[in-house]
C-alpha cells in the first residue's frame, strides 16, 4: 500500500462508496477505497433506483453501462387489498421523465456494483484495496489517520487522508469513532425477503410491483429484472423465523403465484426494516454516507437511492474544499442539506408502511373504504427541497433538482454541463450580470447556457423565472429575474464569501 497522503479515503465499497469514488475520480482527486470483503456479495439486495439516481450514474459517465444491466419500470406500483382491489397507485410510468430517463429502474445489485467498480479502472489515481479492514480512525488537525489491516498477510499499516468518508453500512465503525448517535424514527418490523429465478414465463405473474395490503399477511411482490422476482413477506405474531426460511414454507407462502417447478430459490433472509437517521454526519475530517448515516424502510425503494444522493452532494463539496475554492463551512452544508431531504423520504416510507402493514381486520376495512372512495388515488413521487445550505430562495424550485431536457442538438442537458456549475437563462439577463460576476463564472468554470432550447424555455416560463444557477449535483442554487439577482445568487459559488443562505 502506498504511503502517500490521499485526498479522500472511502471505507466501504458498496454502491455509495463506489459511486463516490467514481465522482471523485472524475475530478482527478487521489482516492483510496478500503473494503474488508474480497468480492462483491453475489446475492440480491437492493433492486430499485429512481431517475435522479440514474442521472448521478450519467454524471459519473456510466449511464450506458447501467442501462445495460437494468430495466425501466413503466407500470408504477400498485397497492392492493386482500380482495385484489387496487387502493393506491404510485405513478412512475414515464419513459423519459424529468431526469431525461425513466422515472424508476429495477436491477440486480451485484451487476450494478460490478459496473461501478469497473468504472474506477478509468482513474489511475483511485486505488482500491479489498480484504483490508480499517481497525482505527483518528481525526487530526491536518490529516486523518487510519490503521488498516491486510486480512491476507495480517500486516497493519497507517494510512493518511485529508478526509475520510464512512460508507461502511449500518454498523459503521466510522460512525462509532465519531461518537454519532442514531435517532430512532419509530419503525422496526421484521420481514422475510424471498428471491427466486423463474425457469420459464409464469402466466398471470404481474410485470409490475404490487403491495399486497392483506391484514392476514402483508406482502410485496417485485418484478426485478430478467427472470428474477422477489417477495417481501411481513412476519406475523407466532411466526418461527427459522421455519419461515425453509423451502417448504417459502413455497407455501407464494403458492398462489409460483411453484417450485416454475422457479429456483436464490435467497431467503429475514431483515428488520428500520427508520433511523444519524445526528452528526461530520466530525472534522470524518464524514458519513449511506446506511452509516440513515436507514429507511424499503416501501419507496429509496435505501440505496439516498446513499447515491449522499455521494452526489458530497463529491463536489469535497472537490471544492480540496482545491482550495471554499472554506470549511461548505462541508457542514452536507448534513444540513441532506438530512431533512432523507427524513422526508423516510417519513413517507413509514406512512406507506403503515398502510401496508395494517394487520387489524377492522382497521384494514376502514383503510380500504377510505382509499376506494378515490377510485383509486394516484400519488406522485416526492421531490423534497434540500435543507439549509448552498442555495438562496424562499420557495421551490430552488433547492430542488433541475430537470434534464433534451436539447435541440439531440443531447441531454447533462452532457453539456459535465461536472461544472451552470447558469441557464434568457440572454438578456445573462448579459445583464455584472463584469465581476461574469469574471467569477469564468474563474470557476461555470457553464453559461443561453435558454434557446424549447424545453428549457418552457420550464423557465412555467416557473416564472428568467435564469437559474445550477450546482454540479444539478440542484438549483438560485433563480433570477434580473442581472442584479443573478449577481446575488452567483455570490454563493465556491470561492465567494458566503456559502450558506
Amino acid at each position: 500500500m502506498s504511503s502517500a497522503v490521499f485526498d479522500v479515503a472511502i471505507i466501504g465499497y458498496g454502491p455509495a462508496g463506489a459511486t463516490l469514488a467514481n465522482l471523485l475520480g472524475q475530478y482527478g482527486l487521489s482516492v483510496l477505497v478500503l473494503e474488508r470483503e474480497a468480492e462483491i456479495y453475489p446475492l440480491p439486495r437492493a433492486i430499485h433506483f429512481d431517475g435522479e439516481v440514474m442521472r448521478v450514474f450519467e454524471t459519473a459517465g456510466l449511464r450506458r453501462e447501467v442501462e445495460a444491466i437494468s430495466r425501466p419500470g413503466l407500470k408504477g406500483m400498485y397497492f392492493n387489498n386482500a380482495a385484489g382491489e387496487t387502493l393506491l397507485i404510485r405513478a412512475g410510468t414515464q419513459e423519459r421523465g424529468p431526469h431525461g430517463c425513466a422515472t424508476n429502474h429495477y436491477f440486480h445489485q451485484p451487476e450494478l456494483e460490478a459496473v461501478l467498480r469497473s468504472g474506477l479502472q478509468r482513474y489511475p489515481q483511485v486505488q482500491v484495496r479489498t480484504r483490508h479492514e480499517v481497525t482505527l480512525v483518528e481525526d487530526g488537525l491536518a490529516l486523518a489517520t487510519l490503521q488498516v489491516k491486510d486480512l491476507q498477510s495480517g500486516n497493519t499499516q497507517a494510512v493518511q487522508a485529508r478526509y475520510v468518508v464512512g460508507c461502511d453500512g449500518a454498523r459503521s465503525m466510522v460512525r462509532k469513532a465519531m461518537g454519532t448517535a442514531m435517532v430512532d424514527l419509530g419503525l422496526h418490523q421484521p420481514w422475510l425477503v424471498f428471491d427466486v429465478r423463474l425457469k420459464a414465463d409464469v402466466p398471470g405473474l404481474p410485470d409490475h410491483t404490487v403491495q399486497h395490503c392483506d391484514p392476514a399477511r402483508p406482502m410485496t411482490y417485485c418484478n426485478v429484472t430478467g427472470n428474477r422476482r422477489r417477495w417481501e413477506i411481513m412476519l406475523m405474531p407466532g411466526d418461527d423465523p427459522a421455519q419461515l426460511v425453509q423451502p417448504e414454507t417459502l413455497w407455501q407462502l407464494v403458492s398462489k403465484w409460483v411453484t417450485p417447478e416454475q422457479a429456483d430459490i436464490e435467497r431467503a433472509v429475514i431483515y428488520t426494516f428500520h427508520s433511523v437517521i444519524a445526528e452528526g454526519w461530520r466530525q472534522g475530517r470524518l464524514l458519513l454516507a449511506g446506511d452509516a448515516a440513515h436507514q429507511t424502510p424499503p416501501f419507496l425503494g429509496q435505501g440505496m437511492c439516498a446513499a447515491i444522493r449522499d455521494a452526489s452532494n458530497l463529491a463536489w463539496k469535497l472537490e471544492a474544499m480540496l482545491r482550495g475554492h471554499a472554506d470549511d463551512a461548505l462541508l457542514d452544508t452536507y448534513e444540513s442539506e441532506r438530512s431533512p431531504h432523507v427524513r422526508a423520504f423516510i417519513d413517507l416510507a413509514v406512512k406507506l408502511g403503515d398502510i401496508i402493514q395494517t394487520t387489524d381486520p377492522q382497521a384494514a376495512r376502514e383503510r380500504d373504504a377510505k382509499f376506494k372512495a378515490g377510485q383509486p388515488e394516484i400519488f406522485q413521487f416526492p421531490a423534497p427541497r434540500l435543507g439549509p445550505g448552498v442555495w438562496q430562495g424562499d420557495a421551490a424550485p430552488v433547492a430542488q433538482v433541475f430537470p434534464q431536457p433534451l436539447l435541440a442538438d439531440g443531447r441531454l442537458l447533462d452532457a453539456v454541463l459535465g461536472l461544472q456549475f451552470a447558469v441557464i437563462g434568457d440572454e438578456a439577463v445573462l448579459n445583464a450580470a455584472s463584469d465581476d460576476t461574469r469574471a467569477h463564472w469564468q474563474a470557476q468554470g461555470v457553464v453559461v447556457l443561453p435558454a434557446r432550447d424549447p424545453e428549457v424555455q418552457t420550464w423557465l416560463t412555467q416557473q416564472g423565472v428568467r435564469a437559474v444557477l445550477l450546482r454540479p449535483d444539478r440542484y438549483i442554487l438560485g433563480v433570477a429575474q434580473t442581472g442584479a439577482e443573478l449577481d446575488s445568487i452567483s455570490a454563493l459559488l465556491p470561492a465567494a464569501a458566503a456559502l450558506a443562505h
